[in-house]
């Protein structure tokens, strides 16, 4: 016998499209706390030639959190937590891995765990993507340009934290 599953209610989609914006811009001001000193401590740093302006990184990542909060959104109308478990918990561990790279880079001048936890976001986010690829085509391709970002930043983080090794 198969179980269809109903679509949710609009009240109910609406309440949890709110709920992932809510939980992904939650872990972005974590992240920001913990880089209150970033434009600064940014400008000071030796940096490679492909950085970018200190500005750009708050726009870049307004976008993306809201583009990954609508892509979790997605899933869940289309799995529902119980079907949708694997990803929206890959998600929700990968979100917090994001916060935290805020804090070991900016807070507390990790150079080396900072790249060694980006490598690790970066796999959380390829799972993350493939596992939303199961239940959304949509949701899944709006993770990539988020995986752009952070593979990008890897590459920055690498680069930064090698060419400051004293602060780093």
């Amino acid at each position: 016998m198969f179980m269809f599953r109903r679509t949710p209610s609009k009240g109910r989609q609406f309440v949890a499209l709110l709920g992932f914006f809510a939980i992904t811009y939650i872990v972005a001001a974590i992240g920001a706390v913990g880089s209150m000193n970033a434009p600064e401590f940014y400008n000071d740093l030796q940096l490679p030639a492909f950085a970018p302006p200190a500005w750009l990184f708050g726009p870049v990542w307004t976008v993306l959190y809201g583009m990954m909060a609508f892509a979790a959104f997605l899933v869940w109308r289309k799995a529902s937590w119980r079907d949708g478990d694997t990803a929206l918990t890959l998600y929700l561990i990968q979100l917090a891995l994001n916060g935290l790279w805020s804090w070991l880079f900016f807070a507390w001048f990790s150079g080396m765990w900072a790249f060694l936890e980006i490598l690790l976001l970066w796999v959380l986010i390829v799972l993350t993507t493939i596992a939303f690829w199961r239940h959304s085509r949509t949701a899944s391709l709006l993770m990539l340009p988020y995986l752009a970002w952070v593979t990008f930043a890897a590459v920055l983080t690498f680069s930064i934290w090698r060419l400051n090794p004293v602060v780093l």
